[in-house]
């Protein structure tokens, strides 16, 4: 009986090593030679660029056939442009990879104006990291500390792309949630635009990934007095001394449904500059591309890179990602209703 039984799991064993040999080749055949093409919902300079472009030097190798890729910067209405694009128009063939906002997901529970899509009917390829919302002021202002902020009145102009990014949607809740009145100049096409206004003194605050800003904005970090850029409130804990002090949202704000309402929002930063497929893609396809960013995320190779830029990589799968999805979409109506300050209307 028990040589019967370690002959079944030899077979068995056997039989998946084919199937994956035999998904291999094809991959192989498929990817070989053809050129992986990935759509960044917004501009060169920014975090997703920056992480989006560092997966697609590494992921080629990983994948069957050794596929070449390239960037496309489709910058947009804070990456929705990229995301109606890829529901609607990419071709479904395991080559064309999105990456835009997974706030999109939250602004699809609200029903916001403009969403063309369904988060639930992508493929998921997975995200190189988790993220941590944070707010920073220019030292130009005078202002240091989130107590300043909170007694500046609407002195604060945060530069913002549209709904659904954390430059737009932070400041909207401070306002809801902790009574502030601050003011948001939308329209900006990414995070590398805003710094430039800020510099210039158009803006004088901005909300965003950590992750994302103590790697592009490193400059206006280290700068001294007027031009310094200075965080002043943070969501999630990270373990990095320029932030790890600074008061937390959920510290901060008052009221249980207050701080339930915040949390559901910030569901979105668990799987940060996520990748994903059109709907309708071979599962097959999705496969392949979803372990070649597992072993990217993985390499030596890519983590010495990310290190040396300060990226911040923390792997979340596909899998993951569905999960997150579909906890966002299904809120609770109270929960909803409190967090409607952040949709620009209705969806048409």
């Amino acid at each position: 009986m028990k040589s019967r039984i370690i002959i079944l799991l030899a077979s068995l064993v056997a039989l998946t090593l084919l199937a994956v040999a035999i998904r291999n080749v094809a991959a192989d055949e498929f990817y070989k030679g053809k050129r992986l093409r990935f759509i960044v919902g917004y501009a060169p300079g920014g975090g997703y660029d920056t992480y989006t472009r560092a997966i697609a030097r590494h992921i080629g190798k990983h994948i069957p056939g050794n596929p070449s890729a390239v960037i496309e910067n489709m910058e947009g209405a804070g990456s929705l442009v990229a995301a109606n694009y890829m529901f609607n128009k990419a071709e479904a063939d395991g080559l064309t990879v999105g990456n835009f906002n997974s706030g999109m997901v939250t602004q699809q529970a609200l029903a916001a104006k403009g969403i063309r899509f369904d988060a639930r009917k992508f493929g998921w390829v997975g995200s190189p990291g988790k993220g941590w919302p944070t707010c920073m002021v220019m030292g130009f202002t005078g202002l240091r500390t989130l107590d300043d902020v909170l007694m500046s009145g609407d002195k604060l102009k945060f530069g913002g792309t549209r709904a659904g990014a954390s430059s737009d949607d932070l400041p909207k809740l401070m306002d809801a949630l902790m009574g502030t009145h601050l003011q948001v100049i939308s329209g900006y096409k990414g995070t590398g635009p805003i710094r430039v206004a800020l510099q210039r003194r158009e803006i004088n605050a901005l909300c965003s990934g950590w992750e994302s800003m103590r790697v592009t904005a490193r400059a206006m970090l280290d700068a001294k007095g007027d031009d310094k850029l200075i965080p002043f409130v943070i969501h999630g804990h990270v373990e990095d001394p320029e932030v790890n002090d600074l008061p937390q949202y959920t510290k901060v704000i008052k009221g249980d449904e207050n701080v339930m309402a915040f949390k559901a929002w910030a569901n979105q930063y668990d799987f940060q500059r996520p990748l994903m497929v059109p709907p309708k893609t071979p599962k097959d396809r999705l496969q392949t591309l979803r372990l070649g960013l597992q072993r990217t995320v993985a390499d030596p190779e890519f983590l010495a890179e990310a290190r040396k830029s300060k990226l911040v990589i923390d792997k979340v799968t596909g899998e993951d990602i569905e999960r997150s999805v579909e906890e966002i979409l299904t809120i609770s109506p109270g929960v909803k209703k409190k967090l409607m300050v952040l949709a620009p209307g209705k969806k048409e």
